[in-house]
């Protein structure tokens, strides 16, 4: 397939070289990054105070964008304080670097995100991987590796970007607690999809514990763009304190605020969106698993992964669906993809069921 161009915003159907398809790739889960307030949002804050402050934050550097932004974000995920920064690759690097101590030992998900395993392996911790999504093995890897002292600091994805796994958080949990451990959780896809109000990983198994830490992104399912992690004032007053990311590093364009922030509010006022894209995901999993497609037992997760079966060439149906005006993505060499790769399904909560049944009709021919 030849290189493609997104030429509009990225929604349910977007503008591909030149055609319009239905779009069922990427991370919009929610349809926030063509929404006409999001947008509006953005350009007005471009007009009204530039694209940047040209500063880091403090001093001279702060600006009511930023302010609106923490309010709307502390408000949507219930929690006394937000941090806000560059990228949500950054997340985990902050809490590693601001919120560990000289004796942690990491235990990561051998399939984790590579922003925490960059983290990991920047904060000069030892570094044990567990097999993927098995509190069995993770139990192996912490009886056999921790040594007397060392405190174990587990890493992992919430929602995995290709499989669209959940991770066993509240297993994970169990086994850290007696050792005086602390989960470390990259919500990135799952920020705005999983749990009663979309608040991520830790609402959708009901944890509220202070050993947790979670980091997100604007840049999904919420519709703008930037890093947050969130929690207690303390917490993350101590955390901002010893963090030299979010000390020396430029905060996200104002723009990119304002849209994240606007993006907050709508979905905070129609709960109605996050009910359509948990029905579309059910009738997408429903067509799918009634034309053999092994998926995941029930769940939530708006990705869904479609892995080699016989007599399928995954390239050529990807190709065939291209052709047919259906975007899709093919991926083996991203973390937590299958073994010889997967086509990846993003549902959107903007997509008709007409839509996907037409991706639906177009697999099966």
């Amino acid at each position: 397939m030849k290189k493609t161009y997104l030429q509009s915003p990225v929604g349910a159907t977007t503008l591909i070289n030149g055609k319009v398809y239905d779009y069922f790739g990427g991370c919009g889960y929610l349809g926030m990054q063509n929404n006409a307030q999001v947008l509006k949002a953005a350009a007005d804050a471009a007009l009204q105070y530039g694209v940047s402050t040209a500063t880091s934050r403090g001093g001279l550097g702060e600006s009511p964008v930023y302010d609106e932004l923490e309010r709307q974000a502390c408000a949507f995920f219930d929690c006394e304080k937000v941090l806000y920064f560059a990228s949500g690759y950054l997340g985990a690097a902050v809490l590693t670097q601001a919120d560990t101590r000289p004796y942690d030992h990491f235990f990561i998900d051998a399939d984790a995100h590579f922003s925490l395993w960059d983290a990991a392996a920047a904060s000069n911790r030892v570094i044990t991987p567990y097999p993927h999504c098995d509190p069995d093995g993770l139990e192996v890897c912490l009886s056999r590796e921790l040594q007397p002292g060392e405190r174990p600091i587990v890493l992992t994805d919430g929602l995995f970007p290709i499989s669209g796994e959940i991770a066993p958080l509240p297993a994970y949990l169990e086994l850290i607690r007696p050792r005086h451990g602390r989960l470390i959780v990259d919500d990135a896809h799952a920020a705005g999809v999983l749990g009663e109000h979309g608040r991520g990983t830790l609402e959708y198994f009901g944890m509220d514990d202070e050993n947790c830490r979670v980091s997100a992104t604007f840049n999904k399912a919420l519709g703008g763009f930037g890093g947050v992690i969130y929690g207690k004032k303390s917490t993350l007053e101590n955390i901002e304190r010893n963090s030299r990311i979010l000390a020396g590093s430029s905060p996200p364009p104002l723009p990119a605020a304002a849209a994240s922030a606007k993006a907050l509010q709508v979905l905070m006022q129609d709960p109605q969106r996050l009910a359509q894209l948990r029905a579309n995901v059910q009738q997408a999993r429903t067509g799918l698993i009634a034309l053999g497609w092994d998926l995941l037992p029930e769940s939530p997760a708006p990705i869904l992964c479609l892995p080699g079966r016989s007599g399928v060439n995954l390239f050529h149906l990807r190709d065939q669906l291209f052709a047919g005006g259906i975007a899709v993505e093919f991926v083996n060499s991203y973390p937590s993809a299958p073994a010889g790769g997967a086509l990846r399904l993003a549902i959107f909560a903007t997509h008709t069921p007409a839509q996907i049944k037409r991706l639906l009709e177009a697999l099966r021919e």
